[in-house]
């Protein structure tokens, strides 16, 4: 098994065979949160305007998401796990644009399968591609607004590879133990995830979401896009419409 770890659009664009999209702060953090609070089906979408669309033409789809990390006019909900802790979604449709996450899916064309990446589920995920067995696995991280990588991304991405390569014995070198999830933690804190400790940014960036988005293995599923056939909206007929559908592992 060939295991990769890329970054940003163009790793999006470059990825190829069993491909993990991932976003931990906070898009495919949140998209477990929703599936888990009974959301059906999450339409990861990456243009705003078709949410938008979407929204205006299906009036009881549950709008989700961010620019510049805060939630858009209009929004239901912002892409923000504790949102949605007290927020009712049992058997919602949601649709789901972020300035990340979604935008690596859209942009993966050459990937032959796609699953988002996220802590909160990385044992399913690990577990996941060791059934799967492909030749070839993709872990593409998102990084911020897909400008720059990101400490939580990155060792997400390094979490998954390295268990992939213990549970494989392909770890080569005993003497590069891989960091803790503890350890990892503390560089994320430090690093790109202290903006959820800034007192100024609470009410869009709260410390709880810090929290729930490395709560690691709180979930036993993986979300795996797939293609709707139908057109969602009366305009966009050509374009490809993907849904993220939960499997439990």
């Amino acid at each position: 098994m060939e295991i990769n770890i890329l970054q940003l659009l163009d790793g999006a664009r470059d990825a190829r065979g069993l491909t993990v999209i991932i976003d931990v702060f906070r898009a495919f953090s949140t998209a477990c949160y929703a599936f888990d609070r009974g959301a059906f089906r999450i339409f990861p979408i990456g243009d705003i305007g078709l949410a938008y669309e979407i929204k205006s033409q299906n009036p009881d789809f549950v709008l989700i998401g961010e620019r510049n990390e805060q939630k858009p006019p209009g929004f239901d909900f912002g892409n923000s796990p504790s949102q949605l802790l007290t927020g009712n979604l049992s058997g919602k449709t949601i649709v789901h644009t972020t300035s990340s996450g979604t935008q690596g899916i859209a942009n993966a064309k050459n990937a032959h399968e796609i699953i988002t990446g996220s802590f909160v589920n990385a044992g399913a995920i690990v577990k996941y591609i060791q059934q799967k067995q492909p030749e070839t696995v993709s872990l593409v991280c998102m990084g911020y607004a897909c400008e720059y990588p990101t400490d939580e991304d990155t060792l997400c991405a390094e979490w998954i590879k390295s268990e992939l390569e213990i549970r494989s014995h392909l770890l080569a070198d005993a003497g590069n133990k891989p960091k803790s999830f503890a350890e990892m933690v503390e560089i994320i804190r430090k690093g790109s995830g202290a903006r959820f400790f800034d007192p100024e940014k609470q009410s869009w960036s709260p410390q709880a979401d810090f929290e729930l988005c490395l709560d690691i293995n709180r979930f036993g599923f993986v979300l795996k896009v797939e293609k709707k056939e139908k057109p969602l909206t009366n305009f966009h007929r050509g374009e490809e419409i993907l849904y993220l559908r939960k499997i439990t592992i």
